[in-house]
């Protein structure tokens, strides 16, 4: 797990007071706030940009994004849309919750990032994650434009030059084979010298055009298992919990916990999660109380069935890595190596 030092102290004691002192069953690890859902490019897998003009052109008030992070109480944030970096005032979305020290991570495809590098200012609470499906040919394709993935390549350096933490996301499909996970982490890792890979496997979003290409669990198990060997996964740094890293592979499995890493966006708070819309509250308080949580998962819903997304499943993994002296001296031996 490649996560700072310092984030980690304070995530695990936000986690320790909500658990132990708190004794509070569910609770926010990391919000996902959407400030608007318009996007620059129109990729396959994702289907924000299908909702309808009217909504598109919409942008979330600084003063609600914030609050509504403020509200849930959560020591981490994933801007994310739509293309974040499309907002007006993304940049003072940001200086609002990097004063409030929450860890803020702003999603992007990096196509604007060059142009919109100068309205930001480098922090220990601040990373841009950059969104890469693979290299050139596979990205490009993955994103419906070409250039695309030597832009984010050069964004990538810029934004490092200039000393912002980037981080990357990679989302990977069944038309992917381990040898493309080798081949663009090891890229990432050894040649970007990003400083930290978050991956998942593709998970069916309702009004996503492509419907064919998403991963089930068999799938992603084999997948992640033979992409891990090797001592890969010991080397990439990976930001993600063992014990998740261990569920992508299929040596353990978790239940869902949605309510870990709830969707804020124009409508709401959204129900269950930001992969599936069942309505939207007003407060994650009413999120959390109104909310047949049982209901959802594999083997209870069918739009469960195959996911083994990062939204569902990360937050049971760190809970089980909480509950386990044995997995949290794994976790706290995988980040001091990291920060090395």
């Amino acid at each position: 797990m490649a996560m700072p030092l310092r984030q980690t102290i304070r995530v695990g004691t936000y986690l320790f007071e909500q658990k132990v002192i708190r004794r509070r069953e569910k609770f926010p690890l990391i919000v996902e706030l959407e400030p608007l859902y318009a996007c620059n490019l129109s990729c396959e897998g994702c289907g924000k940009i299908q909702h309808p003009a009217g909504v598109l052109k919409q942008r979330m008030p600084v003063a609600q994004a914030v609050g509504a992070v403020l509200e849930s109480g959560a020591p981490m944030v994933s801007l994310a849309g739509g293309e974040p970096l499309m907002h007006p005032q993304i940049d003072e979305i940001v200086r609002q919750l990097v004063k409030r020290k929450k860890y803020v991570f702003l999603c992007t495809n990096a196509v604007l990032l060059r142009k919109k590098l100068h309205k930001f200012t480098p922090s220990p609470y601040f990373a841009f994650t950059v969104h890469i499906d693979g290299l050139r040919e596979r990205h490009d394709e993955s994103v419906a434009k070409e250039g695309v993935f030597d832009e984010a390549v050069e964004a990538i350096k810029e934004a490092k030059r200039r000393g912002f933490r980037v981080t990357t996301n990679s989302t990977f499909f069944n038309t992917d084979t381990p040898q493309n996970i080798i081949e663009v982490l090891n890229y990432l890792n050894d040649d970007l010298k990003v400083d930290e890979m978050m991956i998942s496997p593709a998970y069916a979003y309702e009004k996503a055009p492509d419907q064919e290409h998403f991963l089930g669990v068999g799938q992603t198990r084999e997948l992640f298992r033979k992409a891990f060997a090797g001592g890969n996964r010991r080397r990439w740094r990976l930001n993600h919990s063992p014990l998740f890293l261990d569920f992508l592979e299929g040596k353990t499995d978790f239940p869902c916990t949605a309510w870990g890493i709830p969707n804020y966006s124009l409508f709401g708070w959204q129900r269950p999660c930001y992969l599936m819309s069942d309505g939207y509250v007003t407060t994650y308080q009413k999120l959390i109380e109104e909310t047949d949580w049982d209901k959802y998962g594999r083997g209870k819903d069918p739009r469960c069935d195959n996911c083994m997304a990062h939204c569902g499943y990360e937050p049971t993994a760190v809970l089980a890595t909480m509950g386990s002296l044995k997995e949290s001296l794994r976790a706290a031996r995988e980040t001091v190596s990291a920060n090395k």
